[in-house]
């Protein structure tokens, strides 16, 4: 497994890697990974011939300095877990290398980027294509592979990669869980004990939202429903709960069977903020 912290000798060694007919695929991360990112280094290997894992907390998608200081990082720990599920290339710049000055650059995605995460994270998701932008420039990656957990800043992307023409096509894979339903996320490394038992709930309303709604029961009564069982749970706290549509993220007031919809949900465990979604079929 090759490791770059500089762009310049990763470019190299990447067009040397081109000269040949296999595809490369880009599995973008913070860090902190766990089983979930692990899955889209082997959907990754499953399709391509190398495979190119980035490590970077992008401090630019960060809207609370403290989530960005307290946002877990075990760059060794991390190269180890690569290495062993047979990740090719590794890139883990600095802040130095990836803004050598500071960024002027603002991306405006609409109602798209206003919702949800974009509403209760300001300038989230500018961040998080200003980053994406520059790792498709410089690794030039056929695929790139994202979780669907985070599926609003995959449809920022997507909406990214069609207007700046990115010649690459996005993968999104399903969300990996605990035993107990609760999603993955490097987040969950700050949860205690008992915050991580609880934190299923987050899952379990979804459940419940996905039942009532398919059963025919009003929007309103089953977010009132999602509110009083997060909130009835230890140190458990709703911030959103919404039926959207998949595609453009519209926030939805009703069932309408002619969409493809999801179910989206954030709120905390603690102080830890966490985030799910389901879709709804």
């Amino acid at each position: 497994m090759e490791i770059f912290k500089q762009i310049a000798p990763l470019r190299a060694f990447l067009k040397d890697s081109k000269k040949s007919d296999g595809s490369i695929g880009l599995v973008p991360t913070m860090g902190a990974l766990h089983n979930g990112h692990l899955t889209l280094i082997e959907a990754s290997k499953s399709s391509n011939s190398l495979t190119v894992a980035s490590i970077y907390v992008n401090p630019t998608q960060f809207n609370n300095p403290d989530d960005l200081r307290r946002y877990p990082k075990s760059l060794d720990r991390d190269v180890e877990l690569l290495q062993m599920v047979g990740c090719d290339v590794v890139f883990c710049p600095d802040d130095t290398e990836m803004y050598a000055s500071k960024s002027t650059i603002n991306f405006d995605f609409g109602p798209l980027g206003e919702v949800m995460e974009g509403k209760f994270r300001p300038g989230h998701f500018n961040g998080v294509a200003l980053v994406v932008s520059k790792l498709f420039n410089i690794i030039e990656p056929d695929f790139a592979y994202f979780g669907q957990k985070d599926w609003q800043q995959f449809a920022v992307i997507n909406k990214l990669v069609d207007e700046l023409k990115f010649n690459l096509r996005l993968q999104s894979v399903p969300i990996v869980r605990e035993p107990s339903g609760l999603a993955l996320s490097s987040r969950n490394f700050r949860l205690t004990a008992p915050q991580r038992q609880n934190a299923s709930i987050f899952h379990s309303a979804l459940q419940l939202a996905a039942n009532q709604l398919t059963a025919g029961a009003e929007l309103k009564q089953v977010k009132m429903a999602v509110r009083d069982l997060i909130e009835k749970t230890p140190e458990m706290r709703l911030q959103y709960f919404e039926l959207a549509n998949r595609k453009n993220l519209n926030i939805m007031e009703r069932v309408e069977p002619s969409c493809d919809l999801i179910l989206c949900i954030a709120g905390f465990a603690g102080e830890v903020r966490l985030i799910d979604n389901m879709f709804l079929d």
